[in-house]
């Protein structure tokens, strides 16, 4: 439990600093005297930071354990946030947020590699579950903390909290990690050595498809992070700290999914649970973009939503589990390609929503689009496979 504690609030840095300043989006839009698409492209540079933050990270992290290259990551992290507080146009803030979430990344794929380290299969997924109720916490407390930052301050004070997180998280890798990779499991830091840990990873074709699933299910929810701002208090008329309220409700959901997902591996396996958990997010997106197409009101919009954001609650803990399930052998590099998959495809979607419109009915399509894609996915891998089973002679 003490374990899992400290890789819950390690890997919650990462949804800090997503989320805690969507609040404050149209004000800084306001503010920088700019759009409301160029203020989600600072989001977009966040993703884009996790994603390339980890290709080099969780190599690293294979190379020289898990400790240093985390308490480095986490001074990045430090620093940008101080930065973000002079940020005199969108553009700048954009590259400090990117660097940012080059910071998180080192405590995201770090949490995961640990996991590896510890864990395996049916564990593995329970450990992720366990760490999904702890991150969950996030998500829920970020925006309506942020939203009370802004009741006695400007959205530069949102970074000058996530700095102050920031240095206590690094104190957290110091004193309470310990070192989860021995020295005679490191792998060597040279380049061609990482390039064929990666080259035999993309080749996998199990793992790709896993990935992608993960990186689709993680999609629809950056769509949702991405857009949920501007719909609630644009679309419906909420404030800032009404925003929070309903915003943490969906959060809810995904903690609760997870924690029943603990419950439910008792029972089925991972990949089931995964294949009807995305079948039930196309059927609860699919009523979704119904009812904002039709112009319901915010209850209509919130309660297949509610479904959707749970149905993917069982996918993100149990897609990358499975996934790294199948190379133990490097954890780290891994656990960087996966989530350097999900943050980089999650950064190429959730701008798309304001492309649509920045409505309910673009956020609904674009999240129920990217779960869509990630069940047939599976479902012809899974198909395929039962298949090449079948064909084998006895």
């Amino acid at each position: 439990m003490r374990v899992i504690l400290v890789l819950g609030s390690l890997i919650a840095l990462g949804p800090l600093t997503i989320d805690m300043y969507l609040p404050a989006l149209p004000a800084i839009a306001d503010d920088l005297v700019t759009t409301s698409a160029a203020v989600q492209l600072t989001l977009t540079g966040t993703l884009l930071g996790l994603g390339l933050g980890q290709l080099v990270i969780g190599p690293l992290s294979d190379a020289v354990g898990r400790r240093l290259p985390l308490i480095i990551g986490t001074a990045v992290h430090v620093a940008s946030s101080l930065l973000c507080l002079i940020a005199p146009n969108v553009a700048v803030l954009g590259v400090l947020r990117m660097m940012q979430g080059v910071g998180a990344a080192a405590a995201m794929v770090v949490a995961l590699a640990v996991v590896r380290d510890l864990f395996s299969g049916r564990a593995a997924a329970t450990a992720l579950s366990r760490l999904m109720l702890v991150m969950g916490a996030a998500p829920i407390l970020a925006p309506t903390l942020g939203a009370a930052i802004l009741l006695t301050g400007s959205w530069r004070g949102v970074f000058a909290v996530l700095a102050v997180l920031g240095v206590a998280l690094m104190l957290v890798a110091i004193f309470l990690l310990k070192e989860t990779l021995p020295v005679e499991r490191r792998r060597t830091g040279a380049f061609g050595p990482v390039l064929r840990t990666y080259r035999s990873l993309v080749t996998d074709k199990q793992f790709v498809v896993l990935a992608l699933v993960a990186a689709l299910g993680m999609s629809a929810l950056f769509s949702y992070v991405s857009g949920s701002s501007f719909v609630l208090q644009d679309g419906f008329g909420l404030d800032q700290q009404q925003f929070g309220l309903v915003f943490g409700i969906g959060a809810i959901a995904i903690i609760g999914a997870s924690q029943v997902n603990v419950v439910l591996l008792n029972r089925y396996s991972p990949e089931r649970i995964v294949f009807y958990a995305l079948a039930g997010s196309v059927v609860a997106g699919l009523v979704l973009t119904a009812l904002a197409i039709a112009g319901g009101g915010l209850l209509a919009f919130v309660v297949p939503l509610f479904f959707l954001l749970g149905a993917i609650g069982f996918v993100l803990p149990n897609a990358p589990a499975l996934a790294l399930s199948r190379h133990g052998e490097a954890a780290g590099t891994a656990a960087a390609l996966l989530g350097a998959t999900q943050f980089g495809l999650g950064a190429l979607i959730a701008p798309l929503v304001g492309v649509l419109g920045n409505d309910g009915p673009a956020m609904a399509i674009t999240m129920t689009a990217g779960s869509a894609v990630a069940w047939l996915a599976l479902g012809a891998t899974a198909w395929q496979s039962r298949r090449s089973a079948s064909a084998e002679p006895a």
